[in-house]
């Protein structure tokens, strides 16, 4: 039995339409249930709800066949747990969002960047922020946190947050703004390599068909 990987929230959703259109449904709402192992219709295959982080992990070390994940998470996992073990064969071209630096609307961030200030930046994606700022030639202590990012310009934790933004509802609710676009996300999907040779005779249609819901949904979108 092949296992897919999929997190719950937006990458669920998004990734739902998809498969549909690659004859996959998945017969249980995870919102509904609390199993962590979800049928479909297929005998062959299963899907299974980790954390979004957690994906590339599973995929990697054989936990799940392939599974769904954002360029951002990817990115990140790559840094710490290097690339090898996964192919990417394919953008989805869902959960689109962008990895941006935000900060109080009061803040002169790029008066500080040009007079070379020390930030201090709070960020999920620790990685990801040292290398943007770096190549920038700005000095920045990074605090890591997991949620609720916005608060920390407000409370005095932080200059500046690194974070995904989508509408901007959030920092404008908050009282912050977008000052710069680090890069753009969407989500891939991605395979185990050994299972991939191992296991070609049923994944490999299962890829194509993805890979032709996309090109299917771009054209519909056209």
């Amino acid at each position: 039995m092949l296992t897919l990987a999929l997190s719950k929230g937006r990458i669920f959703d998004d990734t739902l339409p998809l498969l549909a259109r690659a004859g996959i449904t998945v017969a249980e709402d995870p919102e509904s249930t609390r199993k962590l192992i979800l049928r479909t219709n297929r005998d062959d295959l299963r899907v299974v709800l980790v954390r979004a982080s957690d994906v590339p992990t599973y995929v990697r070390y054989g936990g799940a066949d392939f599974g769904v994940a954002g360029l951002d998470v990817l990115l990140e996992a790559d840094a710490t747990l290097g690339g090898d073990g996964l192919y990417r064969p394919l953008d989805l071209r869902i959960a689109r969002c962008r990895l941006s630096v935000a900060t109080r609307g009061d803040f002169d961030y790029a008066q500080r960047v040009r007079q070379g200030a020390r930030l201090r930046v709070a960020t999920k994606y620790v990685h990801l922020a040292r290398e943007h700022f770096a190549a920038k030639g700005v000095h920045v202590d990074l605090v890591k946190l997991y949620g609720s990012m916005e608060l920390a310009p407000l409370i005095g934790m932080a200059d500046a947050i690194v974070d995904l933004v989508s509408s901007g509802g959030t920092l404008k609710a908050n009282g912050l703004v977008e000052v710069e676009r680090i890069m753009d996300i969407s989500s891939r999907l991605i395979v185990n390599q050994a299972s991939y040779k191992t296991r070609s005779t049923q994944l490999r249609p299962l890829v194509d068909a993805l890979r032709a819901a996309v090109d299917a949904t771009r054209e519909d979108a056209a």
